[in-house]
């Protein structure tokens, strides 16, 4: 019998509660390495796929399991999708606690989905993330009002909804 080996990722850091990376008190882990470095990105430092450091998923459980007032777990970046394989891990094992999950990206949701039909991590991560906030930070598209997001073209997706109805159908948050 082959054994599970918890998956590994290589994040830039963690918050443990936050009130700005999606709905209600959450638990946010910034991904490690960003193709995209959007121009007035609000963490660039994120963008080095060899920066940051590397966690197992269990460290990283054990850390959510502590904080008992959260409402979820936002994956935030870099970007989360260029480590599909052990995000989509992670997500799995916070879905089973019972906590949503928002996931930022810089890719639109059409090419995740695109993707997705190629990739079975990136299947699997998108279809386990409630909540997507998609689309480069366009600093000439800034908006400081927008909930959870900081351009107007990035959009809060409702995934199992635009899933089940074969369009993107957007969040009235």
């Amino acid at each position: 019998m082959v054994s599970e080996v918890a998956a590994v990722i290589r994040i830039a850091g963690i918050t443990r509660e936050s009130v700005v990376d999606g709905p209600g008190l959450r638990f946010v882990i910034f991904a490690q390495g960003c193709p995209h470095r959007c121009a007035g990105c609000h963490n660039p430092e994120t963008w080095d796929f060899e920066g940051g450091r590397e966690v197992d998923e269990e460290e990283l459980l054990k850390l959510i399991q502590e904080s008992k007032l959260i409402r979820g777990v936002t994956f935030s970046g870099g970007e989360p999708f260029a480590q599909a394989k052990g995000f989509a891990s992670l997500a799995g094992r916070i879905k089973e606690m019972g906590l949503d999950l928002v996931t930022y990206t810089g890719y639109t949701f059409e090419e995740i989905l695109a993707k997705s039909k190629e990739d079975r991590d990136t299947e699997r991560l998108l279809k386990l993330t409630d909540l997507l906030v998609d689309g480069p930070y366009l600093s000439h598209e800034r908006d400081l009002s927008l909930p959870f997001r900081g351009s107007r073209n990035q959009r809060l997706i409702l995934v199992p909804a635009s899933l089940a109805a074969g369009r993107v159908v957007l969040a009235d948050l």
